[in-house]
């Protein structure tokens, strides 16, 4: 099954995400299919999601699930599935 999800990296205590397509089996930072955009948490509102809304679409119309944490992202900025 092939899910839209969180990919962590940056510094310690300084969390930065890639919203990336990955298999579901893969571990969290493994290898991903295709990355989608970014959130960083630490930013200012409106600068924390950013992600390409096409390829977004694209994936979940193909079948890819979106973690709920993802959903409440594209949600945010008014992608719904």
């Amino acid at each position: 099954m092939v899910k839209i999800r969180l990919k962590r990296f940056g510094a310690a205590k300084r969390p930065c995400y890639r919203i990336v397509v990955q298999d579901s089996r893969k571990p969290r930072d493994g290898t991903t299919i295709e990355e989608i955009g970014t959130y960083d948490p630490i930013a200012k509102a409106e600068q924390q999601v950013s992600f390409n809304e096409e390829r977004a679409r694209y994936w979940i119309g193909v079948g890819a699930q979106p973690t709920d944490t993802v959903r409440k992202l594209f949600s945010k900025k008014g992608l719904s599935k």
